[in-house]
């Protein structure tokens, strides 16, 4: 008996992506190792506070799980969008690329932000998360009394 095919790396982000796009924290944090490295390209001074709690260095599988409710909790139900432009494969890793669009719950704030996802795959799972994304736009969507 042959041993089981390890599932691509492309088949993973994409799995991963569709779960994403589902809305599941629970079904999503499945995609991720228990253990992992999941960075956001914010100053670290200003990871979880304020605003954007959900904006800090993460991990585990159960650290997965609340970034997305946490997410899903600062932003309008029904007013999101994710614009995957590209996914780009090197054996273990993948880079997607694209834009996200929101709407901030508290400021009812929409904004854009194009975004670098660099995810490892190693044992069908999600080792790395890495986010590079448009932190300005973000930002200025959730600033109590800014303008838009």
């Amino acid at each position: 008996m042959s041993a089981p095919v390890p599932a691509s790396t492309r088949a993973v982000v994409e799995e991963l992506l569709r779960r994403i796009g589902e809305g599941d924290p629970e079904r999503i944090a499945e995609m991720y190792a228990e253990q992992g490295d999941w960075k956001l390209a914010w100053p670290e001074a200003e990871h979880g506070r304020g605003t954007l709690p959900w904006i800090r260095h993460r991990s585990t599988r159960a650290d997965a799980a609340a970034h997305f409710r946490e997410l899903a909790e600062h932003h309008v139900p029904g007013q999101a969008a994710t614009a995957v432009e590209r996914v780009l494969v090197d054996g273990r890793d993948a880079v997607v690329l694209g834009e996200i669009r929101q709407t901030a719950r508290s400021t009812g704030r929409a904004y854009r932000a194009r975004f670098a996802l660099h995810l490892t795959v190693e044992d069908g799972l999600v080792t790395r998360h890495h986010v590079y994304e448009d932190s300005l736009a973000v930002a200025r969507a959730f600033a109590p009394g800014e303008a838009g």
